[in-house]
């Protein structure tokens, strides 16, 4: 199997901006072009390993896979704090384009966590039958960054004002500055596009597999993911949605894989 390729991909609307990627060459005719879309802050930096890993076994089965790293994220141009949510739905874009050139097989969204938000709002702007592959969903952007700023608070809870810091960044965001929470400066922009997503369908969705982690056995999905994939369901969108024995490999101490991960992944593409 061919190495993937590396490169800088140019944004069209800034002439100094380069987005990192990862192209993954099809093994033969390709069967799918899928596009990773990586999670929030740290937990992109936990999961490189995975991403890697499904990629490299995509690829030699047939898939061409295309990873970026967004705005302001791993290496590619700009800082995370000047990153907003629509500036990564332009990269999206961007991505997209680049990849549809190289590949006319069926297009997939593949995204991790917060990535399957953004995966899920840029469906709706591809103008083609898109299919979803979501790894751990998140339902909804706002209880996601409500989590994420806890971690300013847990870090500071030595002074017990827990409801002082929490007031203190939320007025930091309401003024347009940007509070760094956990080694992350939060631009008002990103928290505010973050907060307002939600995992709603779009009409060129072809397909949709629904992947959910746990480490439990006779584990199910969570109410919060069954409530949306009824929503979906409803509104004519079938879902095929699994749970997947394995470590919350986006946020464990140490570098984690999930091997039953990987090959639920690869069946869900191949039924």
């Amino acid at each position: 199997m061919a190495p993937p390729e590396a490169f800088f991909l140019p944004v069209a609307d800034d002439p100094g901006a380069r987005r990192f990627c990862l192209y993954y060459p099809p093994a033969g005719n390709a069967k799918g072009a899928l596009l990773y879309l990586h999670p929030f802050a740290e937990e992109m930096n936990k999961a490189r390993r995975m991403a890697a890993l499904q990629s490299r076994m995509l690829a030699a089965n047939g898939y061409a896979v295309l990873q970026i790293d967004l705005h302001g994220c791993g290496d590619s141009s700009g800082d995370f704090g000047d990153a907003t949510w629509d500036s990564w739905l332009q990269d999206v874009h961007a991505a997209r384009a680049w990849l549809r050139a190289r590949c006319e097989a069926a297009l997939w969204l593949w995204g991790l966590r917060a990535g399957c938000l953004i995966a899920a709002e840029a469906a709706r702007a591809t103008g083609e039958p898109t299919s979803l592959l979501f790894w751990q969903p998140l339902v909804a952007g706002k209880s996601f960054l409500q989590q994420f700023l806890r971690l300013k608070v847990a870090g500071e809870m030595l002074d017990g004002d827990a409801k002082g810091v929490m007031a203190s960044i939320k007025r930091q965001l309401a003024e347009s500055q940007s509070p760094e929470i956990a080694g992350y400066l939060l631009s008002p922009a990103l928290a505010h596009g973050l907060e307002a997503a939600e995992l709603h369908p779009s009409p060129n969705v072809a397909r949709t597999v629904w992947l959910e982690m746990s480490s439990r056995s006779e584990a199910s999905l969570s109410p919060a993911s069954v409530k949306r994939i009824e929503q979906w369901q409803a509104a004519g969108h079938p879902v095929q949605a699994q749970v997947v024995a394995g470590p919350a490999f986006w946020q464990t101490t140490e570098i984690e894989e999930a091997p039953a991960l990987l090959a639920a992944t690869l069946a869900a593409l191949q039924s």
